[in-house]
């Protein structure tokens, strides 16, 4: 409804002109809907088709019929002449049939002999027939008249000056000498044409309406569930996901509507999950302080972890700087330990780096096709020399190539780490075991580095993960552990999506990640 806004001007409430031009679009798809384009259509191929008929028929009917006609009378012309010829047609077996001949086909036949006597009739009225024979003969025609004209027979179309009636007439001498002529009318042809013209437009409007109701109703069926969807997806449109498809014809329309159903609930839970997203950020701001609260934790791991070696730098280069001991023997041990430290520091920040690198996303993951197999042999053989200063027994039965998709040169950094770790905490039979089988229906394998010793504490397990944890920390100083390896493969394997993880066994413990092979 207008109402006059505060300048004076007439404007109309924009809900009443939502309304009105949600109301307009809908009559305009009701122009345009399927269904009424479905049955117009049917029907005006309905219609035309018998239109089509109507206009065969009445050109094309009377030509086939007289050309049937003429058959006719080539084919009673060939009996008689037959019968003719073979002296049979004075018997009463013939006249039986020719009379049959001429009732069928609605024809008169009369034979004459050299003196104009009648040999055989059909025609009520002989003494006219016998005067058509012979003007036949003795008369000139006209061409416009004449059908065909062979040495046997001729054929034409007459009106019948008496009863203004047209006739197609067929005369000529028979193989024995007598005269014949065959006559039939055409009259009946366009009565028959005009009677079945006529018959055809009452069975086709009579059809054309019969069969608008039947498409009507057939379209209307057809329709109905289309409009369903139509509403359905328009209620989507605005984001109401209740309305759902019920077709069960199982046809193409109800598929569509199933897929409409799936897509439905496809995209409510998908704002679902983008909703809990959404949540779940707003959650990830509010944890900024424990963020920097935890920058500052990793700031503090950091500097304990250099502290010690830093302060074993400083106190042997001091010690050697101020000559505390004057032996060569001495002085190269506080160089080997001022090294030895300086290169565990150095393995530490590289993998610090690295780790950041990982855990921010800056590392790109290069998904590539490769052998696992030869990646985990050649490590094996370029680790020999540690292999016998641990005096470790590897164990691999796997040898046919095994195809996986990953970064490789991050893949060969995770088994390194779990290889590293296994070497390092080898006790009992020292035997490391490195197996790789596919994972039954998932298309995966899982690559395992087994050792034999000491079992990880089950507490321990979720955190042997996390930065700097070490679970004997002073074994992990004894080789030189920073407590950030198991850290990195942590990282790396989240940035591939895949599984990884670590399992006790009674005589030793089990690292183990898993690959796709396609």
């Amino acid at each position: 409804f207008p109402y006059f806004s505060t300048d004076g001007r007439i404007t109309f409430n924009p809900d009443i002109s939502e309304f009105i031009m949600e109301q307009q679009g809908s009559e305009q798809r009701m122009r345009h809907s399927i269904k009424r384009q479905f049955a117009f259509i049917f029907i005006g191929l309905m219609a035309g088709t018998i239109g089509l008929c109507l206009l065969i028929n009445n050109v094309f009917l009377e030509k086939f019929y007289t050309k049937y006609k003429l058959s006719i009378l080539v084919n009673a012309y060939e009996n008689i002449n037959s019968a003719a010829s073979n002296g049979s047609i004075d018997s009463d077996e013939f006249d039986l049939k020719l009379q049959q001949i001429c009732e069928a086909n609605n024809i008169a036949v009369i034979v004459l002999d050299a003196d104009s006597q009648t040999i055989k009739s059909s025609s009520r009225n002989d003494e006219m027939m016998t005067k058509r024979l012979l003007d036949n003969f003795f008369r000139e025609h006209n061409p416009k008249e004449m059908i065909k004209n062979t040495e046997k027979y001729a054929m034409k179309s007459t009106m019948d000056p008496m009863n203004h009636v047209e006739y197609i007439e067929m005369w000529g001498v028979l193989d024995n000498g007598t005269l014949f002529m065959i006559r039939t009318a055409l009259e009946g042809i366009r009565d028959s044409v005009k009677i079945a013209s006529i018959f055809l437009t009452y069975v086709g409007v009579l059809s054309t309406i019969l069969s608008a109701v039947i498409i009507w109703m057939v379209s209307d069926r057809i329709t109905r569930p289309i409009l369903q969807l139509t509403q359905i997806s328009e209620r989507m449109t605005k984001l109401d996901f209740e309305a759902k498809y019920d077709g069960k014809d199982k046809n193409e329309i109800d598929l569509l509507g199933e897929h409409i159903n799936q897509l439905s609930s496809t995209l409510e839970q998908t704002i679902s999950e983008l909703k809990t997203a959404n949540n779940e950020l707003k959650k990830d701001i509010e944890k900024k302080e424990q963020i920097d609260e935890m920058r500052k934790e990793f700031l503090s791991n950091v500097s304990h972890e250099l502290k010690t070696p830093i302060a074993l730098i400083q106190g042997y280069a001091e010690g050697l700087k101020e000559g505390i001991s004057s032996d060569k023997e001495s002085r190269d041990f506080y160089c080997d330990v001022i090294v030895d430290e300086s290169s565990k520091m150095n393995n530490m920040v590289k993998k610090l780096l690295n780790l950041n690198q990982l855990e921010f996303g800056n590392d790109i993951v290069t998904m590539e096709r490769f052998d696992i197999v030869a990646l985990i042999q050649n490590f094996i053989q370029s680790a020999d020399i540690l292999i016998r200063q641990n005096e470790a027994k590897v164990i691999m039965e796997q040898t046919e190539p095994i195809y996986v998709w990953a970064d490789e040169y991050k893949t060969e950094e995770v088994f390194q780490n779990y290889f590293s770790n296994a070497l390092n905490h080898l006790d009992g039979e020292r035997i490391i075991e490195v197996q790789i089988k596919p994972l039954e229906g998932k298309h995966k394998v899982r690559i395992s580095v087994f050792n034999t010793g000491d079992t990880i504490p089950e507490e321990s397990i979720p955190c042997i993960w996390d930065k700097f944890y070490k679970v004997d920390k002073a074994r992990t100083r004894e080789y030189g552990g920073s407590g950030v390896g198991l850290s990195i493969v942590k990282a790396i394997m989240e940035s591939m999506n895949q599984s990884y993880g670590v399992r006790n066994y009674q005589n030793g413990v089990m690292f183990w990640f898993d690959l796709e092979t396609t």
